[in-house]
């Protein structure tokens, strides 16, 4: 049995990520400091160990302890608005937390990871949908952090004998079709969480942040997937790098893009009420349009995501919110 450690498994994608590998056979370990994680999100098969990747002691002790295979890095501040509010917040944690990550993989023969990085290391796109080879320019510090992080992953594989797969998620959305587990951040971001928060009364009114972008309907428009869609996405990433391949950077997208209005007008469906909306000024940082290529991941991979319809998507989100209306505090 092959363990593997999960860096951030306690957050939203890292805590799908442990259900997803425990459920496979695999041999979990998570490593989180909890600023923005849930203890109660952590499937109690898995071992926790409650610390810092930026912390090389810490690591050291945790390499040292467990015989960890492959390492899955979900630990990254990651909220666009904020980044650009407090860049050296994202640059420190982002930054110095895998360079600490991958010194420790390095001294223990820990020679594969599975990275997760952004669309927002596009920017704004020079096309639609988006290929791997296209043009990286970030608009955010986020992207940034994202897109040093994949040139730190690429000089160290060549220098050493890691190799990686860099996953480039376009939106995670949804969550465990039980309601076992899902989002829930104290400060939310995220639009269909947002959305559903007004049809569960948690929040009087939906704010669509900007309605002159350069799209159909002025909102921003996005390609969702869902959340264990991704988490299949690294169990394929892992086994391609076992395989003996090289490392790659891959898309992670359902290649349609819906706006945000759209996505409302969707949400309104699933829960069956009227959400209240208002304009509010846009947010710093937002592309006008993200939607991934994804044939890449698909062919080489073998991806082939459960949740193709944004309508079920949102329905899973709905069914954790509702069973959890006060996240992991209910």
């Amino acid at each position: 049995m092959k363990t593997v450690m999960v860096a951030g498994g306690a957050g939203y994608i890292g805590s799908h990520m442990v259900y997803r590998l425990l459920e496979k056979g695999y041999d979990v370990v998570v490593v989180d400091n909890l600023s923005t994680g849930h203890v109660e999100a952590i499937d109690k098969k898995a071992r926790f160990y409650q610390g810092d990747t930026r912390d090389k002691d810490f690591m050291d002790k945790v390499f040292s302890k467990e015989n960890v295979d492959t390492v899955i890095h979900m630990d990254a501040y990651s909220i666009v608005p904020e980044s650009v509010k407090n860049p050296l917040k994202y640059f420190d944690n982002n930054l110095i937390g895998v360079i600490n990550l991958l010194e420790e993989m390095d001294k223990h023969h820990v020679d594969k990871i599975i990275f997760s990085t952004t669309a927002a290391v596009y920017g704004n796109p020079e096309r639609t949908p988006i290929l791997e080879s296209d043009r990286k320019d970030p608009i955010n510090p986020y992207g940034d952090s994202k897109l040093m992080m994949e040139k730190i992953m690429k000089w160290v594989s060549n220098a050493t004998n890691i190799k990686y797969v860099a996953l480039r998620y376009f939106n995670a959305a949804g969550a465990h079709p039980k309601g076992i587990i899902g989002e829930a951040h104290d400060n939310e971001t995220h639009l269909i969480p947002n959305i559903l928060k007004v049809a569960l009364g948690k929040q009087d009114m939906f704010h669509i942040y900007g309605d002159d972008y350069n799209t159909p309907d002025g909102t921003n428009i996005r390609d969702y997937v869902h959340i264990l869609d991704l988490a299949d996405a690294h169990i394929l990433a892992m086994k391609y790098l076992e395989e003996g391949n090289e490392s790659a950077a891959f898309n992670l997208g359902s290649s349609t893009g819906f706006s945000v209005k759209e996505i409302l007008e969707e949400a309104k469906k699933v829960t069956g009420m009227d959400i209240p909306t208002v304009i509010s000024p846009r947010r710093g940082g937002d592309p006008d349009i993200l939607v991934a290529d994804s044939t890449k991941a698909r062919e080489v991979l073998g991806w082939k995501p459960q949740y193709e319809n944004v309508h079920d998507i949102i329905q899973t989100a709905w069914t954790w919110h509702q069973k959890h209306p006060n996240g992991y505090n209910a």
